[in-house]
């Protein structure tokens, strides 16, 4: 099995002395039914996973408020015991019975030292729209994306590379041939993706061609669960913006070019729909004058941000062929795939139990217009990030929110090594220096680490 970060956070949820019954949240095919088998496998858990969207005789079992009556039923129902502190009953699929979530807080309640683990696809739809009590306050919530780059390099084998990454200083030198490999690997993984089977059949075969299948399966997945939203949306109109979302990533979003046909109403409707199904997420404005940046978040201006590169390469019908030969990595947009990597790494760089969220920073004058791709806060501080395909380009934006905002320190990520250094601010009417983090793309899990290294120097 493909081992997954989010493994450590599950490891300190089994041992907490209060612990509540999770609920695993995610896209669908992101591996949250792996995750747990991999963690009842290393935890040494006898794991019992019921799938009640396969095993609906199952779902009587818990319409009892007493959990010890339920685990009688369940045991009887399966012929297996049940043992709390030795067993992690594992609700996969919990969406087809949404009153099973309601049914968690008695186990909190009643019986905490039993590990129970919930998850379901589309489940983001159950928790807006639930008619039941949610036990707030009696479950806890981890979050799980893609496989990140460094999952990646240990999914394939490249152990020592992820671990290079998590212990290089910025004062360290940087071997060029390790870039260059490092760089080879991110081509790779822009190609493939982070989906889990993707990336095990990519392990087991090496073949792009058995990899980008699976990327068609599962975007084909996806547009099969429109169904299954019901009356909620219009099946032509989501078919529509699901196809075009990936052609708009890294630009700020417009309803009428995702469907000009349709009202705006309708489109923004649809996009809702998506975003419940995590295939999508807006990436809004924020003035960024402090913490939290959500505090002055503007929810009319986004710019979207697709599930998965992979999945965005295939769904722009783009292959490997296309990415190994660019040496500047400018392929869609003027590098929205550079942009759709590090966006979907730093939206999950939270902690796991937090809702997943990223904004950016615009500002809007005749003949002055700037815009910062992504901002950042770590602990009370706020950063602006820039992505750069290549390995140059003008910092201008960074530079008017620097200068706007006070800060001393910038990031940008692009193809080049890495590097702290003093900058001269170039715009006009403007003096003095900043300071300017420059990374490879490859580096952005360890954004955070080092964002913390420098601030304590």
């Amino acid at each position: 099995m493909l081992q997954r970060s989010r493994l450590q956070h599950l490891t300190t949820w089994q041992n907490k002395k209060t612990r509540k019954p999770l609920v695993i949240r995610g896209a669908r095919q992101v591996g949250k039914s792996c995750l747990v088998r991999l963690f009842a496998e290393q935890a040494s858990l006898d794991l019992m996973e019921i799938n009640l969207e396969l095993h609906e005789d199952y779902i009587e079992c818990f319409t009892l408020k007493d959990p010890r009556q339920m685990i009688t039923l369940l045991e009887l129902k399966a012929s297996r015991k049940i043992q709390p502190g030795k067993t992690l009953l594992f609700l996969d699929e919990i969406q087809a019975a949404p009153h099973i979530l309601a049914s968690l807080r008695y186990f909190y309640e009643l019986m905490p030292e039993l590990h129970v683990i919930a998850a379901g696809s589309l489940l983001e739809f159950v928790l807006e729209e639930h008619t039941f009590s949610m036990p707030v306050g009696r479950i806890e919530y981890l979050h799980l994306g893609p496989m990140t780059f460094k999952e990646f390099l240990t999914g394939i084998g490249k152990e020592q590379l992820s671990a290079f990454l998590e212990q290089f200083r910025i004062t360290d030198e940087f071997p060029k041939v390790i870039h260059n490999e490092l760089i080879k690997n991110f081509k790779i993984y822009c190609a493939v993706g982070g989906m889990p089977e993707a990336v095990q059949v990519y392990q087991e075969s090496g073949s792009m061609l058995e990899a980008d299948a699976v990327k068609q399966s599962i975007l084909l997945t996806y547009r099969d669960d429109f169904s299954k939203y019901g009356q909620r949306g219009n099946r032509r109109l989501l078919q529509n913006v699901f196809q075009s979302l990936p052609l708009h990533v890294g630009q700020k979003l417009k309803y009428v070019n995702l469907d000009r046909n349709e009202k705006s109403t309708e489109v923004k409707k649809a996009l809702h729909l998506l975003e419940m199904a995590r295939v999508y997420a807006p990436i809004y404005h924020t003035a960024a004058n402090g913490i939290p940046l959500r505090a002055e978040c503007n929810q009319k201006v986004q710019k979207p941000l697709f599930l998965d590169v992979g999945l965005l390469t295939t769904a722009c019908g783009m292959s490997y062929a296309d990415i190994v030969h660019v040496d500047d990595v400018s392929l869609i947009n003027a590098g929205s795939l550079c942009e759709q990597f590090i966006g979907q790494h730093l939206l999950y760089a939270r902690q796991p139990y937090e809702e997943p969220e990223l904004f950016y920073w615009m500002r809007e004058k005749r003949q002055a217009s700037s815009e910062v791709d992504y901002v950042l806060s770590v602990g009370s501080r706020i950063f602006p990030v820039e992505v750069k395909a290549g390995k140059t380009g003008t910092l201008k934006s960074l530079q008017v929110f620097l200068q706007e905002k006070g800060c001393t320190l910038g990031v940008r990520f692009n193809a080049d090594l890495p590097s702290l250094h003093e900058a001269t601010f170039s715009l006009s009417k403007t003096s003095g220096m900043f300071r300017l983090l420059s990374l490879p793309l490859y580096l952005v899990e360890e954004l955070p680490r080092l964002l913390g290294s420098i601030a304590h120097e």
